[in-house]
Order: structure tokens, then C-alpha cells, then sequence
């Protein structure tokens, strides 16, 4: 995957997101990011990127890496929307969710070939995932209304890339796996409107 200019595709981004608010969602934004129009945070340095690393016993893949650099997480345009997280509050999913991945891989009857599951974009299935990788899987973003972003270690189709999923663990239960995290954000950082 190509690289971009993350700190130039987040403050486009925030720009848009933060003029579809209406004016009583503006003012809940605190005052710095609202003048700044900046939805993003500080970068991480590199010693708080490799404790974090350190302490969950691996290596960040690159595009995730270069995002913390740039933006140690992204801040949600409302108290309850999905925020991504800063190094210190990247976990693995499986922990607190134990219980329901246990019963998930216990019941999830669809197995899923690999000619079926590397099918990424608009032809993949929304169903087409595997309930054992989120025993491994990161926890990268705040969780809303089911909606939570992870990456999956399991699967690396890019150079050191790990598999990114949007995932909507509610009644319409679905993952919209990508490639990497750089993918993923492709999308995302498109879209004004997609954490909204």
C-alpha cells in the first residue's frame, strides 16, 4: 500500500466531519478542537509506541505505526461516538469479551474456505469471518452501539500488514474486513460522514 500523508487526510478529514455537525454538536466539541478543527491528537512518540508494543508483546504493523506518529488516537465528534484509541488504552479484545467469543466460536456454523475469506472491497460477504481470531484480535477503538474497530494479527496479506475490521458485534451482526489498517482508514478518512 502506498503511503499518505496522514496529518493532511485527518485534518481534511475533521474539517468536513466537524462542518456536518449542527451547532449544538459543535459546541460540544472542547474549544481547541473546534478552533483548531483538528480531530486528531498529538502523535506518539516512538518510547510510548514501543512500551505499548512491549507490554502487549508485539510489533505494531507499519500503517498503524505511522498513524500513532501522527495521531496517538482520533477523537469522536460526540460523548458516545467511536473514538480510536491512544497507546494507552490499545488492549486485546478477548479479556473482556471472553464469554461471548467463547460462545460466538461455539455456535458460528459457517465455516469459511480461503478462496471465500481473502475476498476484500465490495465482492466480500459481511459474514465471511473466522470467530476464532478474536481471541487474538486488538482492541483499537472505543466501542459504540456494537461498532468497534480491531486488528487481527492472524491474517497478513500486505508486507507486515495485519487485517483491519470494522465489526458490528449488534442485532445486525456483520465485519467488513480490510487489508490493513492504512486501507481501512483510506475509506474512513473518505468519508466525513462514516463515523458520524
Amino acid at each position: 500500500m502506498e503511503t499518505f500523508n496522514w496529518e493532511n487526510r485527518i485534518r481534511e478529514w475533521s474539517l468536513l466531519r466537524i462542518e456536518l455537525l449542527e451547532d449544538y454538536e459543535k459546541e460540544e466539541l472542547p474549544p481547541e478542537v473546534f478552533e483548531s478543527g483538528y480531530l486528531g491528537y498529538p502523535g506518539a512518540t516512538e518510547e510510548q509506541i514501543t512500551a505499548t508494543e512491549a507490554r502487549l508483546g508485539v510489533t505494531f504493523p507499519p500503517s498503524y505505526r505511522e498513524f500513532l506518529k501522527v495521531s496517538n488516537g482520533l477523537r469522536s465528534t460526540s460523548e458516545y461516538g467511536l473514538e480510536f484509541c491512544g497507546t494507552e488504552d490499545i488492549v486485546w479484545y478477548a479479556p473482556d469479551h471472553q464469554d461471548w467469543v467463547d460462545e460466538l466460536i461455539e455456535t458460528w456454523n459457517q465455516p469459511v474456505t480461503d478462496e471465500k475469506y481473502f475476498v476484500y472491497g465490495d465482492e466480500q460477504s459481511c459474514y465471511t469471518f473466522r470467530p476464532e481470531y478474536l481471541q487474538t484480535a486488538l482492541e483499537i477503538s472505543s466501542e459504540d452501539m456494537g461498532y468497534i474497530f480491531l486488528l487481527n494479527p492472524q491474517i497478513i496479506v500486505i508486507d507486515n500488514e495485519w487485517e483491519a475490521w470494522f465489526c458490528s458485534f449488534s442485532s445486525s451482526f456483520s465485519i467488513y474486513r480490510y487489508r490493513s489498517f492504512g486501507e481501512m482508514m483510506e475509506e474512513i478518512l473518505s468519508d466525513p460522514e462514516f463515523l458520524g
